[in-house]
């Protein structure tokens, strides 16, 4: 993923969920995958899909049983 996926990345996740406090910053020594942050909370993964190629994205966000107690 480059510097350029990664900013459109970014701002179609800030359109889709209409939160401009979404962040997607590119992972160390990892082209194949970024960060997703909600201000300075690490909340995902986005992994790049190319297989058949047809370039598609998929983001993984883990919720600990701790987190919902707060709620």
């Amino acid at each position: 993923m480059d510097v350029k996926e990664v900013r459109k990345l970014d701002a179609y996740l800030k359109r889709l969920f209409s939160n401009q406090k979404i962040r997607v910053v590119p992972r160390p020594k990892k082209d194949d995958s970024a960060e997703i942050y909600i201000g300075e909370e690490f909340v995902g993964v986005l992994f790049v899909d190319d297989e058949d190629d047809d370039r598609s994205y998929q983001v993984q966000i883990a919720i600990l049983e701790s987190d919902l107690e707060e709620v």
